[in-house]
């Protein structure tokens, strides 16, 4: 199946090409629209054929790519990118954190191998998916985890080392403790009672698992569940973060002094009180703004070849 997208850049591209082509444009996100898969599913020679390619040429791109390809009846929408790209099948990102949970592998073909085997036996799942509304009243939608304060500065700062692969995150975290206060904050979950949450370095609201390249941030999270995990740290230090380093990467997390975690629908998040303090907010490692913030789960909103 051929798709006619105006102002695009297509071509069609075999399996065996994908490999080469991932190490010669491994900075960009592609789109593959279109995929046929025959039954026996084996990888080789032009098995994946009629393959539309398309480049993002900047933010929200791949946004517009995918509703033209849906409205032309694309078969499939791959997406080769990091946790920013939505609808992430093959994870080529900085932290591909999404990929973690669900255990895909990083590397192009191992990665391509398996959604050949999943397309060719029919399996798919129902994800859920986040919905976060700031006080612009413009919606967005995330996949894996947003994050609030600390963690989306870190996240806004590591933005700008990703040379450095996972490294990134790190430093982006130190560079974030500079000048960094912790703030009290108002949370509402499940439209309950408003409740005061004092010192808040960190708020985590996960669909998934893991950010931050590895980070098991929300290790109680399930795309599958129909709930988010909400993981607040309250009255951390940057040496304290130090201390637990390796608590964070496992998701031990959980039991330290001043970390929380419940499970909730909806949660809405503001400062408490008029400092003037902006604090930041992202989701699926995308900057969206300063607080207050309204967010609730989709469940099963989307389905994934997986």
């Amino acid at each position: 199946m051929q798709l006619l997208l105006e102002s695009l850049s297509l071509q069609f591209i075999s399996a065996r090409e994908f490999p080469r082509i991932w190490r010669h444009h491994q900075a960009d996100r592609f789109w593959y629209l279109g995929l046929t898969v025959p039954v026996d599913g084996e990888l080789d020679g032009d098995v994946v054929h009629h393959i539309c390619e398309s480049f993002t040429s900047g933010p929200h791109h791949a946004t517009d790519i995918t509703r033209e390809a849906i409205r032309e009846g694309a078969d499939a929408v791959i997406a080769v990118g990091g946790d920013g790209t939505l609808h992430e099948l093959i994870p080529l990102g900085t932290g591909s954190d999404f990929a973690r949970t669900l255990r895909w592998k990083n590397g192009p073909h191992d990665a391509i191998e398996c959604l050949v085997e999943a397309r060719s036996s029919g399996r798919k799942s129902r994800v859920d998916v986040g919905f976060i509304r700031g006080e612009s009243g413009e919606p967005h939608y995330f996949i894996n985890i947003a994050d609030i304060h600390l963690s989306a500065k870190a996240g806004s700062h590591a933005s700008k080392y990703k040379k450095f692969g996972n490294l990134c995150y790190v430093i982006g975290a130190l560079q974030a403790f500079f000048g960094h206060r912790n703030h009290d904050l108002r949370i509402k979950v499940d439209d309950g009672e408003w409740e005061v949450y004092p010192q808040v370095t960190a708020l985590c609201i996960g669909n998934a698992k893991y950010f931050g390249g590895g980070m098991k941030i929300t290790p109680n999270a399930s795309p599958t569940s129909g709930n988010f995990e909400v993981v607040t740290f309250q009255n951390f230090k940057w040496y304290d973060f130090i201390l637990i380093l390796h608590k964070l990467y496992n998701g031990t997390h959980l039991s330290v002094k001043n970390v929380n975690s419940r499970s909730a629908r909806s949660v809405e998040v503001e400062e408490a009180g008029s400092s003037g303090r902006s604090i930041y907010v992202q989701c699926d490692g995308e900057v969206l703004g300063f607080l207050p913030m309204k967010l609730h789960i989709l469940p099963g909103a989307i389905e994934m070849i997986c």
